[in-house]
C-alpha cells in the first residue's frame, strides 16, 4: 500500500472515531436531558399526588363527630387530573346559619366575591344551604367568565339539592388564570347528591387538596347544661400561605343554635389569633375562604347572649378547632421539615409585635437557616431590624427554646454554639424575641424553607 493511501485510511479512521465520539456525546446528552426530564416529572407527580407525606403530619386523620344537619359527598370530575377526587359537596339542613371570612387580595377569585356578596345581607335561615368545592382550578383572574362559571355551578347545585342559588357557596382552588371546566363539575353533581352521607367528612377533606400531602381535620365538643354542642372542621392548604382574614380553604360545621350575626362576630374575632397568625411563604392566595355553618340541631339551648357561659365555652372550642387546623396547614407547608413557633414579647404595641413576628416568620434567610439546622441567630437580629417596628439593640433578648443566645445587645455570656445547634435539630422549634420596649406580645407559626418548596412550585403547572 502507498504511503498516501495509508495516511488517507488513518484520516478516515480518525474522522470515524471523532464522529463516533460526537455521536456518543450527543446520545449521552440526550439521555441526561431525558433523565432530568423524567426526574422533574417524577418530582412533580409526587408533589401532585401527595405521595411524599410531610414528616410533620399527624399520625392519622382525626375521628370527627357527625354534625347533625350536614351531609358530604365527593367525586372525581377530572377538573385537572383524571382519576383524582377533586369535587366535594356539603348539604346543610334548613335552619343553618352561615358566616365567613375571606382573602382581601385585590385579585380575589370570582367564587370569593360571590360568597362575600351572598353573606353581605340578611340570611333566610329557613332555607337549606350547600357548599360546593373543586380543586385543580382556582377560577381566578378569569374575567367575566369567572362569575358566569360560578353562577352555572351554583345553579346546578341549587336545583339538585332544592335550595335557592343564593344559599349555595362555592370555592375553587388550584391553577390561576385558566377557565373553570364547568361541565366537568356539573356532570357529577347528580352523583354527588345521590351519595350524600353524614359520615363523609374525611372524603370531603381529601377532595379539596392540591399540593397538600395529608387531609386536615379537627373537632371539639362543648358540654353545656342543656346538652353538648359539636364542632368539626376540615381544611386544605400547603403553599401560598400568608392569609389576610382567612386561609386557603376551611370549612367548619357545628350543630349550635346561633344567629348568623352572632356566628359571624365569633368567627371574625377568632381568626386573628389562628389563621391570621400563620405563614408558609408570605404569599396571599386569591382564593382564601373560611366558611362556618351552624345547623341549629344540637339539643343545647340557643346561644343568644355572647357573654353567657355557653357562648364563652363555644367561642373557646371554636378557637381551638381553628388553631388546630391552622397549625396543620403550616405542618403541611410545601417541603416543610420543621414546625416553628415565633414568640415576640415586649413590644410597644400590638402592631409592632405582629410586624416583628411576621418579619422573622417570613424571612427566607431565617427559614433556610432553620432548614439547615443552623443556629444563626444573627438572621433573627436582621429580621427584627427590617420589620419597621420600634426596637433597641441594647434591649433585645433572643432565645432558641429555653436557650438565651443574645441579650443586652450582645451575645449572651452563657451562649453555647453546641447547645444551640443541638436544639436546631428538633422538628418543632420555638424562636423567642423580647424587644424590651413595652407590654405587648404576638405568637405566630411558620415552617422552614427547603429545596423541595422549589421543586413543587417550579413544576406546579406542568
Amino acid at each position: 500500500m502507498a504511503k498516501g493511501d495509508s495516511k488517507g485510511e488513518k484520516k478516515k479512521a480518525g474522522k470515524k472515531k471523532s464522529g463516533e465520539k460526537k455521536a456518543a456525546k450527543l446520545k449521552a446528552s440526550k439521555v441526561e436531558k431525558a433523565t432530568k426530564k423524567s426526574l422533574k416529572a417524577s418530582k412533580a407527580s409526587a408533589a401532585k399526588s401527595g405521595s411524599v407525606i410531610s414528616p410533620l403530619a399527624p399520625a392519622e386523620f382525626p375521628a370527627l363527630p357527625v354534625i347533625a344537619g350536614v351531609e358530604f359527598a365527593s367525586a372525581a370530575a377530572g377538573v385537572k387530573y383524571q382519576g383524582r377526587t377533586d369535587v366535594m359537596l356539603a348539604r346543610l339542613a334548613p335552619g343553618t346559619s352561615v358566616a365567613g371570612v375571606f382573602t382581601r387580595s385585590s385579585t380575589r377569585a370570582a367564587c370569593v366575591l360571590d360568597c362575600q356578596q351572598k353573606l353581605s345581607g340578611p340570611q333566610d335561615t329557613s332555607q337549606g344551604a350547600a357548599i360546593i368545592v373543586n380543586s385543580g382550578n382556582a377560577n381566578a383572574f378569569t374575567g367575566a367568565e369567572g362569575q358566569k362559571a360560578v353562577d352555572q355551578v351554583t345553579a346546578a347545585v341549587a336545583e339538585a339539592v332544592a335550595v335557592p342559588a343564593s344559599r349555595v357557596f362555592s370555592s375553587s382552588t388550584g391553577v390561576i388564570g385558566e377557565p373553570l371546566p364547568v361541565s366537568r363539575i356539573t356532570a357529577v353533581i347528580g352523583d354527588l347528591t345521590a351519595r350524600l352521607d353524614k359520615n363523609g367528612a374525611k372524603a370531603a377533606a381529601d377532595a379539596i387538596m392540591t399540593t397538600d400531602t395529608f387531609a386536615k381535620g379537627a373537632a371539639a365538643t362543648v358540654e353545656t347544661e342543656s346538652g353538648p354542642i359539636q364542632i368539626a372542621g376540615i381544611a386544605k392548604g400547603s403553599g401560598m400561605i400568608a392569609p389576610d382574614m382567612a386561609t386557603m380553604l376551611v370549612y367548619i360545621f357545628t350543630d349550635a343554635k346561633i344567629s348568623p350575626a352572632h356566628l359571624q362576630k365569633l368567627l371574625s374575632k377568632q381568626v386573628n389569633d389562628t389563621f391570621n397568625a400563620i405563614t408558609v411563604d408570605s404569599d396571599t392566595s386569591t382564593s382564601d375562604a373560611l366558611i362556618l355553618a351552624a345547623t341549629g340541631k344540637s339539643p343545647a339551648a340557643p346561644i343568644d347572649d355572647l357573654r353567657s357561659k355557653d357562648a364563652r365555652g363555644f367561642n373557646k372550642a371554636l378557637g381551638e378547632v381553628m388553631l388546630d387546623l391552622a397549625q396543620q396547614v403550616v405542618m403541611d407547608g410545601e417541603g416543610a421539615t420543621k414546625f416553628v413557633e415565633v414568640q415576640v414579647t415586649g413590644a410597644e404595641n400590638r402592631r409592632d409585635a405582629h410586624k416583628v413576628a411576621m418579619a422573622i416568620a417570613n424571612s427566607p434567610l431565617v427559614k433556610t437557616a432553620i432548614a439547615g439546622e443552623d443556629a444563626n441567630w444573627g438572621r433573627v437580629v436582621m429580621a427584627v431590624g427590617k420589620s419597621g417596628a420600634a426596637a433597641d439593640r441594647d434591649r433585645l433578648t433572643i432565645r432558641f427554646g429555653d436557650i438565651v443566645v443574645a441579650e443586652n445587645g450582645w451575645r449572651a455570656p452563657s451562649y453555647s454554639e453546641a447547645e444551640a445547634s443541638a436544639y436546631m435539630k428538633r422538628d418543632r422549634l420555638v424562636l423567642g424575641v423580647d424587644l424590651g420596649m413595652g407590654a405587648f406580645s404576638r405568637t405566630v407559626w411558620t415552617c422552614d424553607l427547603t429545596h423541595r418548596y422549589i421543586d413543587i412550585n417550579a413544576d406546579y403547572r406542568s
